[in-house]
C-alpha cells in the first residue's frame, strides 16, 4: 500500500510539474518569445499527455515565425487528435499546406472548415479554389517583372519599403557590429527592436541605388521598442507611423492581460529633424491601429485596427482628415475587403488602386497582397468592387506584405520572408516592364537567293492593323524593334514585279529574344514571260471571276511599272472535251482576260494579241484517249502572258 501511494505521489509531482512548464511555456508565449516557448512545450509534451491547448500553442509558435513545416505537424496533430477544434486551426492548417504547395490536400480541409463555417468570408467561392487557379497564381511565364533583393538588407528583419521623393524610408533592426546587450534584442525573435531608416535614392543609367542608409532622429525613433510603417503627406511636412504603446517615459505600457497595442502617431518635420510626436486621438490602449496610408489628395488616412466592431482578426479602416487638422470618425472599409481573416498594411496608389495584404481568400499560403478597385469606385457607381490576388512573383508561399508602387514608373516595393532572402523580412525592389523583342530577317529573291533592296516589309498584329513599316537597302535586311512577348504577327515583304510573300510568327515570352523570319518574294518576270498563278473560269464560262482578277492584278503591276512592255496572252486548256469546242472556250477566255486588262487602264496597243489554243499544245502526255489524273490534266488549263519587245 505504501509503494502505491508513492507512485501516485510521484505522478501527481510530474504532472504537477508538466502543469507549470506548460505555464511558464504560456507566459514566454504571451510575450512572443515563440522559439523559448515551443522548447517548453515540447518539454511539457514528455511530462504529460499532448493536450489539445499544448499542440496548438506549439504550432502557432512556428506558425508566427514562419517555419511552416514544423507548424503544419503539430497543426496535423492536433486536428487529428481533436476533431472539434476551433476552425481556426484548420484555417491556419489550410495555410502551412498551401505554402508547400499541397494545394489538393489544402482544397480537403477547405471544404471541411467551410462546412463547419458556411458564411465565413474568407473563402467567397470554394469553388475557386482549384488547382487550376493556383497555378495561374503562380505562372510568372506573362509577368514581365523583375524582382531584386535590396543591398541594404540585413540578416536581421528588414521591411516595408516607402519612397518620398530622393528617400527610401524602412524599418529595420538597430545595425550594429555585434549585440552584446539583451536588452536590446526582442525576445519574439531574438532579433534588435525595429527602427525607422531612410536612405538616399540614387539613379545612374535607369538604375537606382541606396546610399547613406541611417536611423531617422531619437524623436522619432526609442531604443526599447518598435517604430515603423511610415506614410508621408504630400508636401512633405507629416510624417505618420506606427509605435507601440508607451507611456511618457517611452516605456512600453501594457494591458491587463499582458498586451501592448500598436498605435499611429504623427511627426513634424522642422528643418531636417522630425520633432513634435503627438499620438493620433482614435488610438485606444484596449485595441491596436497601425500601418498608416494616406489617399492621393491626403484628406484620408488608412490604417489596420482590431477593434471590436469589425469584420475579422484585423480589418482595414479609413478616418477623414479635417482641413482644421482634427480627424474624423474611423470607418470599416466593409466587407467587399474585409474578411473573418486577417487585412493588413494598406497602400493607395496614385492612381487611387487600394493594395493590402490578406490571408484570405485564394492565396498562396500566410499573407498574400491583393489590390482593389473600391477606393475608384464613386457615390452611386454601380461598378463591381474586385480583389484580385497580384500572384507571383509577388506572392509567394511566404508573407508578402508593404506593397508600394509608383504607378508613374511601375517601380516600388515590397517585403516578404520568402526562401532566399538575406534575412527575416527583406524588402524587395520590383520594376514592372513591357516584354519586347526583336523580328529581324532578310528579303530574297526566290529565284537567286541574292538579297532584294527596295523592299516594303510591314509587320502587322493579330487584328491585321499595321504597326510598322520597313524599306530593305541592298543587303536586304530588315529589322522591328520593341515588338511584344508572346503575341501573334504577321510580317509581309512586297516589291513590285515581284509577288509578296506574308509569313505569321508568333513571339516567346522571354524579353530581349529575337526572331528571325527571311522573306522570299517570287518575281513576276522569269525570262520573257510574266508569270502568275493560275486564273480559273467556270465551267464553260469565259467571264473573270474575283478569284482570277485578283491574280491579273500582277499583270496590271508589271505592266504600270513597265509602261513600253508589249504583250501576248495565250489561253490553254486540257484533252477533255471536243476539240473544237475548246479551240472556242479558249478564245473567249483569251479575251476576257484581255479585256479586264483594258479595263484597268492598259493600252490597247500594249496587248498584241489575245488568242485561245485549246488543246493544240498539251504539254504532257494527257492528249486525247489518254487516262489522267485531275492534277495531271490541270498542267495543261493555263494562261500564258509572254512579253513580245525590249521593254527596258
Amino acid at each position: 500500500m505504501k509503494m502505491k501511494i508513492t507512485a501516485y505521489l510521484v505522478l501527481f509531482l510530474f504532472v504537477q510539474q508538466a502543469v507549470a512548464q506548460t505555464k511558464v511555456a504560456d507566459n514566454f508565449f504571451r510575450d512572443f518569445s515563440y522559439e523559448k516557448a515551443a522548447e517548453l512545450y515540447k518539454e511539457a509534451i514528455k511530462k504529460e499527455d499532448s493536450t489539445e491547448h499544448i499542440l496548438k500553442r506549439i504550432g502557432d509558435c512556428y506558425f508566427n515565425i514562419s517555419q511552416l513545416e514544423k507548424a503544419e505537424f503539430w497543426y496535423n496533430k492536433a486536428i487529428n487528435k481533436y476533431p472539434a477544434i476551433d476552425t481556426e486551426y484548420i484555417y491556419k492548417y489550410v495555410q502551412t499546406l498551401r505554402s508547400q504547395k499541397k494545394y489538393e490536400l489544402a482544397n480537403d480541409y477547405l471544404r471541411t472548415f467551410n462546412n463547419r463555417n458556411k458564411k465565413d468570408n474568407r473563402i467567397k467561392n470554394i469553388e475557386s479554389f482549384n488547382i487550376e487557379n493556383y497555378n495561374q497564381l503562380t505562372n510568372t511565364e506573362k509577368v514581365y517583372v523583375e524582382l531584386e533583393n535590396l543591398p541594404i538588407n540585413t540578416k536581421y528583419s528588414d521591411f516595408g519599403g516607402y519612397e518620398f521623393k530622393d528617400k527610401l524610408y524602412y524599418y529595420s533592426t538597430w545595425v550594429k557590429d555585434s549585440i552584446t546587450d539583451e536588452n536590446e534584442l526582442y525576445d519574439w525573435n531574438n532579433e534588435p527592436f525595429l527602427n525607422i531608416f531612410e536612405a538616399d535614392i540614387k539613379i545612374e543609367n535607369a538604375i537606382k541605388s541606396f546610399d547613406n542608409s541611417k536611423k531617422l532622429n531619437a524623436t522619432v525613433n526609442t531604443k526599447d521598442d518598435h517604430e515603423g510603417l511610415v506614410t508621408i503627406t504630400n508636401d512633405g511636412k507629416t510624417m505618420y507611423f506606427t509605435r507601440n504603446n508607451v507611456n511618457k517615459k517611452e516605456k512600453r505600457k501594457y494591458s491587463k492581460e499582458g498586451t501592448s497595442f500598436l498605435k499611429i502617431y504623427k511627426a513634424t518635420l522642422s528643418g531636417n529633424t522630425w520633432t513634435n510626436v503627438t499620438e493620433l486621438p482614435f488610438n485606444n490602449d484596449a485595441y491596436s491601429c497601425g500601418a498608416p496610408a494616406l489617399s492621393p489628395d491626403n484628406k484620408t488616412l488608412y490604417f489596420v485596427s482590431d477593434m471590436s466592431g469589425g469584420f475579422g482578426q484585423t480589418d482595414l479602416y479609413k478616418v477623414a482628415i479635417n482641413n482644421d487638422g482634427s480627424y474624423g470618425k474611423p470607418v470599416n472599409l466593409g466587407p467587399e475587403i474585409n474578411t473573418e481573416g486577417n487585412e493588413k498594411f494598406p497602400y493607395i496608389a496614385k492612381d487611387s488602386t487600394l493594395y493590402f495584404s490578406s490571408d484570405a481568400n485564394l492565396n498562396l499560403g500566410l499573407l498574400d497582397i491583393f489590390e482593389s478597385n473600391l477606393l475608384k469606385i464613386k457615390k452611386n457607381d454601380t461598378t463591381q468592387v474586385y480583389i484580385k490576388n497580384l500572384g507571383a512573383p509577388f506572392n509567394s508561399p511566404y508573407d508578402d506584405f508593404c506593397f508600394f508602387i509608383d504607378t508613374e514608373t511601375q517601380t516600388g516595393y515590397l517585403s516578404s520572408n520568402r526562401e532566399g532572402g538575406q534575412g527575416g523580412d527583406d524588402i524587395y525592389a520590383f520594376g514592372k516592364y513591357q516584354c519586347n523583342q526583336t523580328i529581324s530577317g532578310v528579303a530574297y529573291d526566290d529565284l537567286t537567293k541574292e538579297p532584294l533592296d527596295k523592299v516594303r516589309v510591314v509587320i502587322l498584329d493579330a487584328n491585321g492593323k499595321v504597326l510598322d513599316t520597313y524599306f530593305t537597302e541592298k543587303d536586304g535586311k530588315y529589322e522591328f524593334k520593341e515588338v511584344g512577348c508572346d503575341k501573334t504577327f504577321t510580317v509581309m515583304a512586297e516589291r513590285v514585279v515581284y509577288r509578296p510573300d506574308t509569313k505569321e510568327l508568333k513571339t516567346t515570352p522571354i524579353n530581349g529574344e529575337n526572331t528571325e523570319i527571311d522573306l522570299y518574294l517570287k518575281p513576276l518576270i522569269i525570262d520573257n514571260e510574266i508569270v502568275i498563278n493560275p486564273i480559273y473560269f467556270d465551267y464553260d464560262k469565259s467571264f473573270i471571276r474575283s478569284d482570277a482578277a485578283y491574280e491579273l492584278e500582277n499583270i496590271v503591276a508589271v505592266m504600270r511599272e513597265h509602261p513600253r512592255m508589249i504583250i501576248k496572252i495565250e489561253s490553254h486548256t486540257d484533252s477533255r472535251g471536243r476539240d473544237a469546242y475548246n479551240l472556242k472556250l479558249s478564245d473567249r477566255r483569251a479575251k476576257s482576260t484581255r479585256d479586264y486588262l483594258y479595263s484597268r487602264g492598259i493600252e490597247e496597243d500594249r496587248i498584241l494579241s489575245a488568242i485561245g489554243y485549246g488543246e493544240t499544245q498539251i504539254l504532257n502526255k494527257c492528249t486525247n484517249g489518254v487516262k489522267c489524273s485531275d492534277e495531271e490534266h490541270e498542267f495543261n488549263r493555263r494562261s500564258k502572258f509572254i512579253i513580245t519587245n525590249q521593254y527596258k
